[in-house]
């Protein structure tokens, strides 16, 4: 076995940006906000009735109802409102990652504010908002109070939406889509996919490979045979623009509950000893494995440390696994620690539980 590591380049890197490449860059050009006028009569059309909480704040103090879609000119500023007094948002989430201060929310008496500042091409993405409805602690979403809108932020240096590396992995499964995300922000682009080795492009037939201009293209049904380096191309009104590299790994685990290992440094112990309990599980790269433990002690709480991890290993066939690993750590073993050490492992697909026993000496 072999680590698979993708490195992907730091957001403020220094490298030297290729011809084509895209990355996320600072934001220091200052553009006047371009604002359209937009008609304030409310659409009769039923389906923007689910988008009747979320408006945009025009100029003069005009608000206009949001559509499924906006474009937008990178360099404005924005404003969303949410009518509510409990209101959650969602937003591209790299704003999140960034903790950029471009963006700030405040919840007011009857509305929550949503202003994005000096907006860049990276900002292209999904916004929606929703009321909470909460009893005591317990909150939940009001499916009938809801706002969403996709807002390009069209920018002609920046065809695709960057992204902070220069290079990702999408796991091509055999059972669900898988999605090559070179969005755009300018919707009218003319996108299209290019095989690295041998060059060339893939057609995109419309059913089993499609290009969905909010998420990128779409393999409705992976095989080996789609994987390799792909990217994308695209040309609006000048010259033609690369995206970064995406490397394509086919995945064949076998689904269910995960398969699930335990074993501990010894089993039988000494008084004072240190005793580890390891449990291992083999997966899909892309599915999240949780753990739970049960031991001697638990009751009496005994102090015990439990640590979780997990890597992804190269099988040499284009295949690749995820491990998943849970160690509890018991120092100075003592007569109330001997006995069943029981390790729960849960996927989305179920759980599996193994367990070890360790004897006092």
């Amino acid at each position: 076995f072999f680590i698979l590591l993708v490195i992907g380049q730091p957001v403020k890197s220094k490298h030297p940006k290729e011809p084509g490449e895209n990355k996320i860059k600072p934001v220091n050009k200052k553009v006047k906000p371009k604002t359209h006028k937009m008609k304030e009569r409310e659409s009769a059309d039923s389906s923007l009735k689910s988008q009747s909480i979320l408006t945009q704040v025009m100029d003069k103090g005009r608000f206009q109802k949001l559509a499924a879609t906006l474009s937008l000119s990178a360099g404005q500023s924005m404003e969303l409102r949410c009518k509510g007094s409990n209101v959650t948002w969602n937003y591209p989430s790299y704003l999140d990652t960034f903790k950029d201060s471009r963006l700030s929310i405040k919840q007011l008496d009857r509305y929550s504010q949503l202003i994005l500042a000096n907006s860049t091409a990276a900002d292209t993405g999904e916004y929606s908002c929703w009321l909470q409805l909460c009893n005591g602690n317990k909150c939940r979403k009001d499916e009938t109070k809801t706002g969403s809108t996709y807002i390009f932020f069209t920018d002609k240096e920046e065809l695709f939406v960057p992204t902070p590396s220069y290079f990702e992995i999408v796991y091509l499964n055999p059972d669900k889509p898988a999605v090559i995300p070179c969005r755009v922000t300018t919707p009218s682009a003319k996108v299209t996919l290019h095989r690295e080795f041998p060059a060339e492009e893939i057609q995109t037939d419309g059913i089993d490979i499609i290009y969905d201009v909010k998420k990128g293209f779409v393999y409705q049904h992976p095989t080996s045979d789609h994987k390799g380096i792909v990217y994308c191309k695209a040309e609006s009104q000048g010259a033609p623009q690369i995206s970064i590299k995406y490397h394509l790994l086919y995945v064949e685990v076998p689904k269910g509950p995960p398969s699930t290992t335990i074993a501990s440094s010894s089993n039988r112990a000494e008084v004072s000893d240190s005793v580890h309990v390891i449990c291992t599980v083999l997966g899909e790269p892309d599915v999240e494995v949780n753990f739970r433990w049960q031991y001697p002690g638990q009751e009496s709480k005994r102090p015990v440390i439990i640590q979780s991890f997990w890597r992804l290993i190269n099988r040499g066939t284009g295949h690749t696994t995820r491990i998943s690993k849970s160690v509890l750590l018991v120092e100075d073993f003592e007569a109330g620690d001997a006995g069943n050490y029981i390790c729960i492992a849960q996927n989305v697909q179920g759980e599996t539980t193994v367990a070890t026993e360790v004897e006092l000496n």
